[in-house]
């Protein structure tokens, strides 16, 4: 990282980014260029590392590409402030960042499903939510299980 003054380290920093962050953009692999999507997610940090949490409907080109290469990117922001003093080229902006790759894999049990969903719930409303098995069967959920991640933020946190 080119500025480490602005690295975030630490699982608890960078997890309370994460808490703060709504969406995830997944970057997949494409012949022509990469193929990025952002989508909603949950999450949760186990001794295991972090796993990402998504649901999509059961067709569509997230699904093809993952099927072909299961690596994805991902990057997530939160905090935006414009901050500066009126002067073209003095103003900054204020953020914090995820960035990290992982291993996609599309869920087939429905009691991980329900698990996913559970957690994605949660992200977005802060609530507890029971899934039910019709919800279950209504969308394709997948994990992406990160196997590496970095954090960065320009302000106070």
């Amino acid at each position: 990282m080119r500025r480490k003054d602005r690295e975030v380290t630490g699982k608890k920093k960078i997890e309370k980014i994460i808490q703060n962050c709504r969406v995830v953009r997944l970057a997949f692999q494409d012949q022509e260029a990469p193929y990025i999507v952002p989508v909603n997610f949950g999450y949760e940090w186990l001794d295991d590392g972090l796993t990402l949490y998504v649901h999509c409907a059961g067709e569509g080109k997230k699904l093809e590409l993952m099927k072909t290469c299961p690596k994805v990117g991902l990057e997530m922001d939160c905090g935006h402030q414009l901050v500066g003093e009126g002067k073209a080229c003095a103003y900054g902006f204020l953020f914090q960042s995820v960035i990290g790759w992982g291993i996609a894999e599309i869920l087939e049990n429905p009691e991980d499903k329900r698990h996913g969903l559970e957690r994605l719930m949660l992200q977005q409303t802060g609530r507890q939510f029971s899934i039910s098995e019709q919800d279950t069967h209504a969308v394709t959920v997948f994990r992406v299980r990160v196997q590496s991640i970095s954090a960065k933020a320009r302000n106070e946190f």
